[in-house]
This record gives C-alpha cells, structure tokens and sequence, in this order.
C-alpha cells in the first residue's frame, strides 16, 4: 500500500488507516485479529482507536493483538484523549486529565508510547495552551511520538497549530486533524481544509464512506437498514440516520452509476474519491469483518478519472456563500 507523509512531517502512514470504533461491541477479539492481520498484509500500518471507544475495551483489544500478531514497529499506532462520559462536560482537555488519560491508554495499550496521540475534540474551559502543553509533554518524555487534533473547527485549527509553530524549539507541531469527510460530508472544505493546507496538518477523514451509507447497502433496503447493518444496530442507528435522506439519495445513485461505468463497486469510488482530496493523508474505514476491509483495501488500485471526480463534486457540492464567494456577486 501506498505510504504518505502525515502533514508537514517525516511520519509516513499507509493511505488508507484501520479505524476501531466498534472493536468491544460489534466487533470481539477474534474479527479484530482477523482485521489487524489482513490489514497489515495488504500493507497498512495506520490503525486509529480511542480511549472512550468502548469505555477503553478498544485500546484493550489492540494491545492483545499487536502483542500476539503483528510486530508493533510494523504499526503507527494512533490514538485519542479528551472525551469524557460526563453530560455536564464532555470533553476535558486539561493538562491533568489528558496526560492522565494518556498512561492508561499505554497500558491497555501494553507499549510505552503511541506513534500519533490526538486530542480528541477542542475543550472550551480550558486554556487552550493548557491543552497544547499536555501534548509537548507527551513528545518530550517519548509516551508519543507525534501529536494531533481531532473535532477541531477551522479557527480553532488554525489558532492551535499557529501556537505550536510559534516557537518550535519548545512546541510540537501538530501532524493532524482527524474530521468527519466524505461525499456525504464536506464541511472541513469551509475553513478546517483550507487552514490545515496553509499550516501543513495532515487531514485524517473519519467516516470516509457516510457512516457506511455510501456503500450501496442501504439504497433499497427497509429502514432503517438492512440486518447486521450498522444502521439496525442498537448502537450505530442513530449515527447513520442522518444521511439517510433524499439528498444522501442521490449522491449515493450517481455514485453507482459511477461504480457501474467504472466497473467497481460504489464503497470503492467513494473511497478513492476521498482519498485523493488536497490535503487528505489517510481515510479511515471502520469494517466490522475482515471481508468488508478487503473491499475497502481493493480501492488501492482505482484512481477516478477526472470526469467522474467532477460529476461527484458537483452532485455532492456543499451551499458555501458568504464569506467563500466574493461578497459583490451575492
């Protein structure tokens, strides 16, 4: 598999990363190993988790298998601090609570430092050097190797990676933003994208494929999914809802017809699409079984030619005005 350099950064990462949210519930130890293992035999070596998914089960289940399976230098390790099971505060991005979060994370873990370490969404009662400081003193003791945001509007993107470059003697520059991009979702094209360009962070997308709408499956299948779908799961049916709507409707019936004149499959086009975005290092896909990743792996080997690139972007295109356009056409 292709390697890409992550950001403005010698980290070099496979260009398309192995997410783990539903590793601890929809998916036990045995389909985990199936995948870390397929994965890395097609030549992946991005694999994303986090500390809440699965109250941490994730994390537990990844250490298991990088010990038993695969050698960990083989892997870029990557993981997430800052949400918090608390309504009243969801996320926590002080110093204390991230770097705490962080050593439990190594020890379900089992290894004495992550590759990528991400602040998992922008905390607004905490300073925000606070927050940058956690991941200074992550680099500089070697619990991580390189640092990361995750959920970060454009400004506060923009405000946090400006900082890190302000003195970059003492600070460590910020690799990545890891945000929801697909067909389905192109919100980060506003101001995320365009900061994360000028400051040479790396962008991750989360839910490359439309929460797994963009796959086809759900096209013609009864609400609100087909069985064994992430959108008939007790825990998935609301993440998936929202793009089951008319305007999901039509990106995902040009997207098979692009799939059809294309000879592929409509989970492959979308991916490439995203993929090869300005700015995009890694897609991350997110299977429950290890046939659902060798789909997802096939998409190695497309490039879309350019007609079908602009025949998505068009049908797919987000309403950006003001301030985008130039104020004297509106």
């Amino acid at each position: 598999m292709e390697q890409r350099h992550l950001g403005r950064t010698g980290l070099r990462v496979s260009r398309i990363g192995l997410g783990t949210l539903t590793w601890g519930r929809g998916t036990d130890e045995h389909d985990a190993a199936d995948l870390v293992k397929t994965f890395w035999e097609a030549g992946g070596t991005l694999v994303d988790t986090a500390d809440v998914y699965a109250d941490g089960e994730a994390e537990y289940l990844l250490g298991r298998i990088v010990d038993r399976l695969v050698p960990r230098e083989d892997l870029v390790i990557a993981t997430k601090a800052g949400s918090v099971p608390d309504p009243e505060r969801r996320f926590d991005g002080s110093r204390g609570h991230l770097l705490g979060a962080l050593d439990a994370s190594l020890h379900r873990l089992g290894t004495d430092h992550v590759d990528l370490w991400q602040v998992h969404a922008f905390d607004p009662l905490t300073p925000l050097e606070e927050t940058l400081q956690a991941l200074d003193i992550a680099v500089t003791t070697g619990r991580a190797r390189y640092a990361g945001v995750s959920n970060f509007s454009g400004w506060q993107l923009a405000k946090a990676a400006t900082w890190q470059l302000a003195l970059p003697a003492g600070r460590t520059r910020l690799a990545s933003t890891q945000m929801e991009y697909s067909l389905l979702q192109r919100g980060v094209e506003r101001e995320v994208l365009p900061a994360a360009l000028d400051l040479g962070v790396g962008l991750l997308p989360s839910s490359p494929l439309g929460r797994g709408v963009l796959t086809g499956k759900y096209r013609h299948a009864a609400f609100p999914g087909p069985p064994g779908s992430s959108g008939a799961s007790e825990h998935l049916a609301g993440f998936v809802a929202p793009y089951l709507d008319d305007a999901g409707d039509r990106v995902v019936d040009a997207l098979t017809t692009a799939a059809d004149g294309l000879a592929t499959t409509p989970l492959q086009v979308a991916l490439a699409w995203v993929r090869d975005r300005p700015g995009v290092c890694a897609p991350l896909v997110g299977p429950r079984t290890s046939e659902q990743l060798a789909a997802a792996l096939s998409a190695e080997a497309l490039t879309l030619p350019d007609e079908i690139c602009q025949a998505l972007d068009d049908v797919s295109a987000p309403v950006h005005r003001y301030p985008d356009q130039d104020w004297s056409t509106l």
